[in-house]
């Protein structure tokens, strides 16, 4: 049996699961778990998952962290995806429903924008998604939201196209994201892989990104290795897979992250991002272009 396969088995014994073995069911690796499980073939085992994501959903179409914390609601992106996924798959009415109410809340989110400043080296005035309601604009809440949004036929909404601008304006000098800062009083900052990779996911297809992604390709070259931790690890591969420029090694990479994995937390999140990272661009990241049409 591979090690995809073992990964594959733990996450369909127990598709509600949470960031560590044996934690509290949380909705963004379960979102993850369901779409590895859709991605490999194994809908069926997925669908307890996206049930109970579905269960979880408020009246406004959001979804909390978990079962008993519906706030903050940053995790509905994930969860729009993981319907989405299943939805290319086989029709359901009940989740078609709760993707388009959760597509809708989305769209009402708004990060909260500034006067321009000095302190800041990106354009404040740009509206992306943040993690907490009524605060700024972060990368990866704006990747995940935009993802989400292309996975809905809304690759040309005006959200998405702003989206895009945001993070092409929060792109480093010398390529790579970090939280979502890049000069602050005149200090340049560092990126960071994991919002590199899902920043470069949700850039997939975009034609004006070509010079911020080529440059940010070539940091994760400079930066993926056997000793990168499991998460940014993946998402990096995902990222860079998402533009043809995943490196020869990320097959052996991988299998290392999951024994690693295995051997230290067997952590349910993790297993579900090594499935979607071995995917490449098979995965259920790149289902839709910015010329899909509007839903």
């Amino acid at each position: 049996m591979s090690w995809v396969d073992e990964a594959l088995d733990r996450l369909a014994a127990e598709p509600r699961c949470g960031y560590h073995a044996k934690g509290v069911a949380a909705v963004e690796p379960t979102a993850l778990a369901a779409m590895a499980l859709i991605a490999q073939r194994r809908a069926d085992a997925a669908q307890p998952a996206l049930e109970w994501l579905a269960s979880l959903q408020s009246g406004d179409g959001s979804l909390g962290v978990d079962a008993d914390h519906s706030q903050p609601r940053w995790p509905t992106g994930w969860v729009i995806l993981a319907w989405r996924a299943a939805l290319a798959v086989a029709e359901n009415p009940r989740l078609t429903a709760a993707a388009e109410r959760a597509v809708g809340w989305s769209l009402s989110l708004r990060g909260r924008t500034l006067p321009p400043s000095p302190v800041y080296g990106h354009d404040t005035s740009l509206c992306g998604w943040p993690w907490v309601e009524s605060t700024h604009s972060w990368v990866e809440p704006t990747a995940i939201n935009l993802l989400a949004l292309k996975s809905s036929g809304k690759a040309d909404h005006p959200r998405s196209r702003e989206a895009v601008k945001l993070l092409l304006n929060r792109t480093l000098p010398a390529g790579g994201w970090n939280y979502g800062n890049t000069i602050i009083l005149g200090n340049t900052l560092r990126p960071h892989v994991q919002p590199t990779g899902l920043t470069l996911a949700a850039l997939h297809g975009e034609p004006d990104a070509e010079q911020q992604v080529q440059r940010s390709l070539d940091y994760l070259d400079r930066t993926l290795s056997a000793r990168t931790t499991t998460a940014s690890l993946c998402y990096g591969l995902i990222g860079a897979s998402a533009h043809g420029r995943r490196p020869g090694a990320a097959d052996r990479w991988l299998e290392a992250a999951w024994q690693r994995t295995l051997a230290r937390d067997a952590s349910p999140y993790k297993f579900a991002l090594l499935a979607l990272a071995h995917l490449g661009r098979d995965g259920p990241w790149f289902s839709s272009s910015p010329t899909s049409p509007q839903a």
